[in-house]
């Protein structure tokens, strides 16, 4: 008998069940005959890598998905509705869910923002009367303390997230699922919402917490369910599972791959970043980058990566410490200065950020560089299409046409466009974060492979990934930034990938 089984006979009675569930979508199984149960005030941490499932069995709760086959029960009774019905249905029983994204509405009040979508009405005019004392109430179950017609604009980054959580203890709220609550929250920040849900447990809410940070978990949560591969994989004890066992559980056979990379980067210095601080992230972070060297970022949603290469290319001022190319001081020289002195920045959010879906792949590659395909001051159409070509040979993009509109390509062909982008550039310093988000698994290994092509030929490289397993297999040295700072080294062949999850969720 599974620890999982063993707890579900032992916790009584059950809030919500998922029983049997399956999930497939193209090319995909999200869910395998998954079985999961949470009890009245019960914290139940779910933990997986990215992929795992966890968000299928999230939206199967909310009503938001329909198995292909098994059930879902809240309160014994199952989930009937289709389409938007299934989720009122949810809801209407007392599921409620919280996001890691905030849905707030910065110019309205706390009331407002408690009741979005649904203020009470009374002969057609707002009763912003019950409204605030409805939210006060709310608000007060979590130990908020606020006026209820204050602005959200003026409100904390904490203080957001915890209205959030407000927003679900209105009414009768039976499950509450959290999201990464505390993902974007330095640690005094954190403490005030982990706090809060221990008060939403008290009162007989079930909980399910989603999260990595293992600090947060020993705190706060009585099980924690595993998953990997779309299949629940087992649910533990917190205070007596070992956080190395955890990491196997999710990794499973992966966990004992290590990286087989020859380290060809030399001594040369081209990028030191000296205690850099940037509020709340990131308190000192110093580090070097040498010449040919793909050096991996690793940590946790919300450690402060992207801040990170945001405040080395220029897009974020910081507080305090330094940052020198060549040796040079570089400090708040700006986004244009940095691109000018050889640096290429390719961002997480790759169709908001990384690419304009309308325009072709040739002027999405040579953006960064259009004066070299101009005559006389006019883009050539020979030109661009002779240096596109280029790119697309070389990166081995899959694309008909040089001026087909981006936005029609694949994930992954899209992310090889957008690294292309600098390799046009020329660019010696490239800052890449989450290079493979959304790709499949065969544009992955493509993006590996032109990694290290780049680094062989000497340009230096940043990747920044929340894929742990990834890392071993493109980067020559592993930093895990957690706490503000950089926490610990792991240089290739020696890259484990157990240990290096391990240090990215071990807390203070």
């Amino acid at each position: 008998m599974t620890t999982a089984s063993r707890m579900s006979q032992t916790i009584a009675p059950v809030v919500a069940s998922i029983k049997g569930c399956t999930r497939r979508y193209p090319g995909v199984l999200a869910l395998d005959n998954a079985t999961f149960d949470v009890a009245p005030g019960e914290v139940r941490a779910l933990l997986g890598k990215n992929g795992a499932g966890k968000s299928t069995l999230i939206r199967m709760l909310t009503g938001a998905e329909i198995p292909d086959s098994g059930t879902v029960l809240i309160d014994g009774v199952e989930l009937t509705q289709t389409g938007s019905g299934r989720a009122q249905e949810s809801f209407e029983r007392g599921v409620r869910v919280v996001y890691q994204e905030l849905s707030l509405v910065p110019g309205m009040t706390l009331a407002e923002n408690l009741f979005l979508g649904r203020w009470p009405r009374k002969g057609g005019v707002i009763q912003y009367a019950m409204m605030e004392t409805e939210a006060t109430e709310a608000m007060a179950r979590l130990g908020l303390d606020l006026p209820p017609d204050r602005l959200v604009a003026g409100l904390s980054p904490a203080e957001q997230q915890l209205l959030e959580i407000a927003r679900a203890m209105l009414g009768k709220p039976r499950l509450v699922i959290l999201d990464e609550p505390t993902s974007s929250l330095a640690a005094a920040e954190a403490d005030k919402v982990m706090a809060a849900v221990k008060r939403v447990a008290a009162q007989g809410i079930a909980v399910i917490y989603v999260s990595h940070r293992m600090n947060e978990i020993r705190q706060i949560a009585h099980s924690a369910t595993i998953m990997r591969d779309g299949r629940i994989i087992d649910t533990v004890d917190v205070k007596g599972a070992d956080t190395r066992e955890i990491v196997r559980l999710m990794l499973g056979s992966e966990a004992s791959q290590a990286a087989v990379l020859e380290d060809r980067s030399c001594p040369e210095i081209v990028l030191e970043v000296r205690e850099l601080a940037l509020a709340p992230k990131l308190s000192s972070i110093s580090f070097s980058l040498r010449k040919g060297e793909v050096l991996g970022i690793a940590g946790l949603l919300g450690s402060g990566r992207t801040e990170l290469l945001q405040s080395i290319i220029g897009v974020r001022r910081f507080d305090k410490g330094d940052v020198l190319a060549d040796g040079q001081s570089v400090k708040f020289a700006g986004y244009k200065e940095m691109v000018r002195r050889g640096f290429g920045y390719t961002p997480e959010s790759r169709k908001e950020e990384g690419i304009v879906p309308l325009l072709g792949v040739d002027e999405n590659t040579l953006a960064t560089n259009f004066p070299g395909v101009s005559r006389n001051g006019i883009l050539s159409a020979r030109r661009m299409a002779q240096a596109t070509r280029g790119i697309i040979d070389r990166l081995h993009i899959k694309t008909a046409r040089t001026d087909t509109p981006i936005g029609t390509l694949s994930g992954g062909n899209q992310q090889k466009v957008v690294i292309g982008r600098w390799v046009y550039a020329g660019s010696r310093i490239l800052l890449l974060d989450e290079p493979t988000r959304g790709v499949d698994v065969e544009a992955k290994a493509q993006i590996y492979a032109i990694i290290r092509q780049l680094a062989s030929e000497g340009r230096s490289i940043i990747f920044v990934s929340s894929e742990i397993e990834e890392l071993p297999l493109v980067c020559d040295r592993v930093l895990v930034l957690r706490d503000g700072a950089m926490q610990e080294e792991f240089k290739s062949p020696n890259i484990d990938q157990d240990t290096l999850m391990a240090a990215c969720i071990t807390g203070h």
